[in-house]
């Protein structure tokens, strides 16, 4: 179904991969698409497909009441949106700026926007490049309700969940940096795992089915120790901190053993033992946060 009208219109800032995707869904919903991207060429395939490509972001804002952009960092985006002639075209427009950064830096570009009329709202793509315009994408966003939904039909077009987290501008950052923390400490923690285990012999596809049913530990654990966190319990019933701080030991002594770097796992073992010296020993790992959280 076409979406064509003026109120449908839509730009996006950024045509790294997830940009593209951005961009490619925007399409697929028959909305007027308006790309630009700092370095040339990158618009060709999606210009084909019937976006408009410009030379320039002042003009590429000017082209839409909505702009959507997606760059590396604030850095990035902050070097476009505040060139004076891009911002003197911004003023009255709606910018939902899905460039991830810290929380800080969300609200930072929030006051720069109110000062110069420009409407804005912040937020993040929790999912990879593929997932965009299906069913599994997953947006979130912070900023002023009215706002939010006003554009919310155009980006719907961009598939999945879209959560509105609240009107104060950094949460969507917050909820990002937090989740992304999950995700690369995990996956550090997995490298090291890989190297650790081909050291002694297993290989990543022998290793990877028992990988899985670890990482299934996880979820029910995210729900149980939310929940000691908000109760301030950390019951340590099951697996004490100084049980934990047992077995991270072996790691680290085998993984050493083998010249292997035993940072990541020396770093949790270091939190730990911070609490047990606290005085926490028999409460469980999650008591870590609340250690950590201290001034």
């Amino acid at each position: 179904m076409s979406m064509q009208s003026e109120q449908s219109a839509v730009t996006v800032l950024g045509l790294g991969p997830m940009g593209r995707a951005l961009a490619g869904a925007f399409l697929d919903a028959g909305l007027r698409t308006t790309v630009w991207n700092r370095t040339p060429g990158r618009d060709r395939e999606l210009v084909e497909r019937g976006a408009t490509g410009v030379r320039s972001a002042e003009e590429a804002v000017a082209a839409s009441g909505l702009i959507v952009v997606c760059l590396v960092n604030y850095d990035a985006s902050d070097a476009v949106l505040r060139s004076p002639a891009v911002t003197d075209a911004l003023k009255g427009r709606t910018v939902v700026n899905l460039t991830a950064d810290t929380p800080n830096r969300a609200r930072d570009t929030a006051d720069w926007a109110a000062g110069h009329g420009i409407r804005y709202l912040d937020g993040a793509i929790m999912t990879p490049t593929t997932t965009i315009g299906t069913s599994a994408a997953v947006f979130i966003h912070s900023g002023p309700q009215e706002l939010y939904e006003e554009h919310r039909p155009v980006l719907g077009a961009l598939g999945g969940t879209h959560t509105h987290l609240g009107e104060e501008i950094g949460r969507a950052a917050a909820y990002d940096i937090a989740l992304l923390d999950i995700f690369w400490t995990a996956m550090a923690g997995y490298a090291h795992a890989l190297a650790m285990a081909r050291a002694e012999g297993v290989t990543a596809r022998e290793l990877a089915p028992f990988a899985k049913g670890i990482g299934a530990i996880l979820p029910p654990l995210f729900e149980e120790t939310a929940e000691d966190m908000a109760s301030g319990s950390f019951s340590g019933e099951g697996n004490p901190l100084t049980s934990a701080v047992s077995s991270m030991a072996h790691i680290v002594h085998t993984s050493e053993a083998h010249g292997i770097d035993a940072g990541v796992m020396r770093a949790a073992e270091g939190m730990a033992r911070r609490a047990i010296g606290l005085g926490h020993g028999t409460d469980g790992f999650i008591r870590i946060a609340e250690v950590l959280g201290r001034h």
